[in-house]
């Protein structure tokens, strides 16, 4: 009798301990982000910094371009203004410049939203490589 008592102690410790630990596994890996980089510069696909948290690309083609902003054309057929500040980097396969947008070419932009619907681009890819995705899609 005395055994068994202790075995079931032992059991619901056991029990009660897995439970802890598991529970407190869940909230540390809340507290950690994903390291997912897709692009050179970038964690999970953006920047880093706080102002970019669960940002989507802007990916299509330039159609118009000033000294000040793009606009592209998405896949859906709708257009997006995308503001380019000195901060905005603009990369090929090696680093490039504004003079490098050009109407035509196929962007992936990566930046901050803005109330009127234009984006202020943080990072500017040119010709990106979208897998499993056509060239202007907007995913």
């Amino acid at each position: 009798m005395k055994n068994t008592s202790a075995i079931l102690v032992m059991i619901v410790l056991v029990i009660i301990v897995a439970a802890g630990a598991f529970f407190a596994g869940m909230k540390y890996q809340q507290s950690k982000s994903p390291r997912l980089g897709n692009f050179q510069g970038l964690r999970n696909g953006q920047l880093q910094g706080g102002q970019n948290q669960g940002l989507r690309p802007v990916n299509g083609e330039i159609i118009a371009q000033d000294e000040q902003s793009i606009t592209v054309k998405l896949s859906d057929g709708s257009s997006k203004i995308v503001l380019i500040g000195e901060s905005t980097s603009i990369n090929k396969s090696a680093e490039g410049s504004k003079n490098d947008l050009i109407v035509g070419e196929n962007v992936a932009v990566f930046g901050t939203n803005n109330s009127d619907g234009s984006v202020t681009a943080q990072n500017i890819q040119l010709n990106p490589e979208f897998r499993g995705a056509p060239a202007g899609s907007n995913n």
